[in-house]
């Protein structure tokens, strides 16, 4: 029994790091859902077979070998056919163009706007309004294109005059006032009509977003 196990543990872990191998060296954060769940089923099998005595070593060789071979031309055809890799692997996804906000691919993707504030302030991106660009990659990261004057200073040309942005905190959710938050800032439902009337917005429900600063002050996207 001592002996089957041994065997068991050093064939899993050779058929991991085979896996591995034919994933090729990717880091964690571009691994696909598909990925994650190669390792994770390998690592099921592994674990029930081990200390189950009525799985022989040769049941046990079968499942590693067919799982593995079953990966092999998975990846393989992912490479040789789009629809496949597609249908498999996912495409990234433009959920934001030239600033304008795509909410039918937001809901599609289940993406909630203060989880994409979350993600962009991992990224150094504390405002929605330097956004040009956003696509969400197959491994669920985000890759921003921001507009020229939110872009780190080159070539030596330093601004004129620069002061510090305060935290932007987002007042209304795909039609939805948060109350909440305006509470937290001290501000009421009528001074938030009545900023936006005066950017010639009337109707809340047409709003996918809108977001707020001290210092910039409200930056509003409708559907």
């Amino acid at each position: 029994m001592y002996l089957d196990i041994v065997i068991k543990i050093v064939v899993g872990l050779l058929a991991l790091m085979t896996v591995i191998r034919i994933l090729g060296k990717k880091e964690l954060a571009q691994l696909t859902p598909y990925d994650v769940i190669y390792t994770l089923v390998l690592g099921g099998i592994l674990e029930e077979s081990i200390f189950d005595e009525k799985v022989k070593i040769s049941h046990f060789l079968l499942a590693i070998t067919t799982w593995a071979l079953l990966i092999f031309l998975i990846e393989k055809a992912t490479k040789k056919w789009d629809p496949i890799r597609v249908l498999l692997k996912g495409e990234p996804v433009k959920l934001i163009s030239d600033g304008k906000l795509d909410m039918k691919k937001f809901d599609k993707n289940h993406l909630e706007m203060e989880q994409l504030r979350s993600a962009l302030r991992k990224q150094g991106v504390f405002s929605l309004r330097e956004v040009k660009d956003l696509f969400l990659e197959p491994g669920g990261d985000l890759t921003i294109n921001k507009y020229v004057q939110y872009e780190p200073i080159k070539n030596g040309d330093f601004p004129t005059k620069a002061s510090d942005q305060d935290p932007t905190v987002l007042l209304i959710d795909e039609g939805v006032v948060k109350e909440d938050i305006l509470t937290y800032i001290g501000k009421d439902k009528k001074w938030l009509l009545t900023k936006l009337s005066e950017q010639g917005v009337t109707d809340i429900k047409k709003i996918a977003y809108c977001e707020w600063s001290e210092t910039e002050g409200l930056f509003v996207r409708s559907y």
